[in-house]
């Protein structure tokens, strides 16, 4: 496997840690829930957002870029549903992690770069 890949997983599912410690109402019931959440969102930020973007590019022109954002939030709420043991309880919550999580992520990798 590759490391620059593990170290991503990693970094993810810390910062899923810590996004479900600062949010409530982003839960995990264990650890193998917050993995697989990770791996999931990995794969979907990889396949499913470019794809989304290319079709809302010109909303997200007018809207400067806030639909971007929007469809950030939408796919996670949707990895809730399809991973068992991860829940977001409501749409505001989903908003706030969604923020939270880009945050914290954005930290952790720019940290792991500069000890490079």
């Amino acid at each position: 496997m590759n490391s620059k890949f593990l170290m991503k997983i990693i970094i993810n599912i810390f910062a899923l840690l810590v996004v479900s410690y600062l949010v409530p109402g982003f839960e995990f019931s264990d650890i193998w829930a917050t993995i697989v959440t990770a791996v999931v969102i990995g794969v979907v930020n990889t396949y499913i957002r470019p794809i989304l973007q290319v079709l809302f590019l010109p909303i997200s022109i007018v809207t400067v870029g806030i639909s971007a954002f929007l469809i950030n939030v939408v796919l996670l709420w949707g990895v809730s549903y399809v991973v068992p043991g991860f829940e977001i309880d409501t749409f505001l919550t989903a908003v706030i992690s969604s923020l939270v999580l880009a945050l914290v992520s954005t930290f952790l990798h720019k940290v792991v770069d500069t000890k490079k």
